[in-house]
């Protein structure tokens, strides 16, 4: 989700022609600075055939780890660096039993020496699975009454293994709680209740709110397909996966109709042309595609090949966008009076990175991962806005100024002073968890810009900009496309589901060291960066 209750075409690149010196610049810079830690893309039968290796390994890879005799580990995901380290993320069981909180990043020398593992929890697991509990009924019964909704249903309950944020790890019920959020977005809250009593542990929120002409991109390339039975054309990339834009027809439910037209040219950059919001959909979709598989080595959103889809025109008048592991696909609103549809490229970016950290890190949709899962949208959504080079959607480190949610011309988010939108932290302090998730990804956000772009007043595309530091320090940004791939080699290796912003700190040291070395002044810059906004 991009906010709190917050594109005529022939099949080809969607990727206008580079218009920012910057850019240029800062690209070349990072280039050259690459090193052996970079990831090697994978096709889709490649990461298959690592992740079934890696499986046919798990059981001798818990026997090195020292994991119990009721551990097994379930293999999620493989990464693989130029210098032949390999990053194997893993899910763990305890006696049949998912742990939720128990996921591990094993890092592989090539040639197999061991160099380390990355655990969300470090505590040993020893409960029985069959200790006392309460039926599954009383334990959906808790669920409702915790999750302080109303209107909701709750499926049925699974027993797990709590052993989220470093907790003591608890046998417990999960129980996925569903309905609609505040501002009609729909709701698929996870409660996590104790077994043995029904008291809720922990909670978190599945859902996360995020040549065609469109309302912001203007008239770009798209990538279309023959229409159904070969006549026409149709919203269907088949060079990126297989993405496909429907529309929802002012419906909350299903997939929707795939949008098609006669001659490929779509939408007339008004909001009344259904196809309009389509074109910037479709548009940021492949943006974020090319994004992922340019400058993150990346095959897609799983890292498989395989494309989410897009849906335009969800309820009446609604004022979000949101993304759904569920149907793996982002949805968008059309803002108030159907006038300002959510399809901006910093937006589609935003949803579809939380498509992207759902298959890495997962960072728990909660607390200060929640916050981190937040800014990681923020920052490569932002990040895919500079790289698009669109002059009608300049790259800023503004989040949703197109979009205009609050009608007074003002962005969701500030990434150079986040509480410059009156709610977020530009700090990191004991009370960021308390906060909503798109306030509390403030920090983040600030140590992004900063990092990039240094302290101080300066002004960027036409856009006034002037950050603080918490310390005093003055700063001089290491540039947005290191940031960015530091940011990226975190969450792909280094980051879990519990990551708070410590770990972060630790992360992206860590990933630093990787790609530019452990006594570079790219790492000295990190360092520093997360000092000045007291991460320390």
């Amino acid at each position: 989700m991009v906010v709190v209750g917050v594109q005529a075409g022939s099949a080809g690149s969607a990727t206008a022609a580079p218009e920012a010196a910057d850019r240029t610049t800062d690209r070349a810079s990072a280039s050259a600075s690459a090193t052996a830690a970079t990831a090697v893309p994978l096709t889709a039968p490649q990461r298959a055939a690592a992740i079934k290796d890696a499986q046919a390994g798990a059981d001798a890879t818990a026997d090195q780890l020292g994991l119990g005799s009721k551990e097994k580990l379930v293999v999620r995901d493989v990464v693989k660096d130029r210098d032949g380290t390999v990053h194997t993320r893993y899910e763990r069981t305890y006696e049949g039993l998912p742990v939720l909180g128990g996921d591990l990043v094993v890092h592989t020398a090539k040639g197999g020496a061991h160099k380390g593992v990355d655990k969300a929890n470090k505590a040993r697991i020893a409960v029985p699975s069959t200790g006392a509990s309460i039926s599954t009924a009383s334990a959906k019964k808790a669920a409702l009454a915790a999750s302080g909704e109303k209107d909701t249903k709750a499926k049925a309950p699974r027993k797990v293994l709590w052993a989220g944020n470093g907790s003591k790890p608890v046998l417990a019920h999960e129980t996925v709680v569903t309905g609609l959020q505040h501002d009609g977005t729909p709701s698929e809250l996870h409660v996590i209740t104790d077994a043995a009593t029904g008291k809720k542990l922990y909670d978190f929120e599945a859902i996360e709110t995020g040549s065609g002409t469109g309302q912001y991109s203007g008239t770009v390339p798209l990538g279309t397909s023959p229409g159904p039975g070969g006549s026409g054309f149709a919203l269907t990339d088949s060079t990126r996966g297989g993405h496909k834009t429907y529309d929802l027809n002012q419906g909350t439910t299903g997939t929707g109709t795939l949008l098609t037209d006669a001659d490929d040219t779509w939408g007339d950059g008004t909001p009344t042309n259904r196809q309009t919001a389509a074109v910037d959909a479709h548009y940021g979709a492949a943006l974020t595609w090319d994004f992922y598989k340019t400058e993150l080595q990346r095959n897609g959103i799983r890292g498989d090949g395989v494309a989410a889809y897009s849906r335009v025109h969800y309820g009446d008048a609604y004022v979000n966008a949101f993304w759904s592991d569920q149907c793996f696909c982002m949805t968008y609103g059309d803002g108030a009076a159907n006038q300002k549809p959510l399809t901006s490229i910093d937006v589609a970016g935003h949803e579809m990175t939380h498509g992207l950290t759902s298959a890495t890190a997962g960072l728990r949709y909660s607390r200060e991962s929640g916050g981190l899962n937040e800014a990681t949208s923020d920052i490569l959504g932002t990040s895919v806005e500079f790289y698009a080079a669109n002059s009608n959607d300049t790259g800023d480190y503004l989040i949703g100024e197109e979009i205009d949610i609050r009608g007074n011309g003002t962005p969701l988010r500030y990434m150079d002073r986040p509480s410059r939108d009156g709610n977020s932290a530009d700090y990191w302090s004991r009370n960021v968890g308390r906060l909503d998730v798109h306030y509390s990804s403030g920090p983040a956000n600030h140590f992004f810009y900063l990092l990039s772009e240094g302290s101080g007043a300066k002004t960027i595309n036409g856009v006034a900009y002037d950050s603080p530091t918490a310390n005093g320090s003055t700063l001089t940004g290491i540039g947005r496309v290191k940031a960015y791939k530091i940011w990226y080699k975190a969450l792909s290796t280094y980051m879990t589901s519990s990551t708070d912003y410590a770990g972060a700190r630790t992360a992206t040291l860590k990933a630093t060291g990787d790609l530019y070395g452990a006594s570079s002044a790219e790492y000295q810059a990190v360092a520093a960066t997360w000092t000045a906004i007291n991460v320390s």
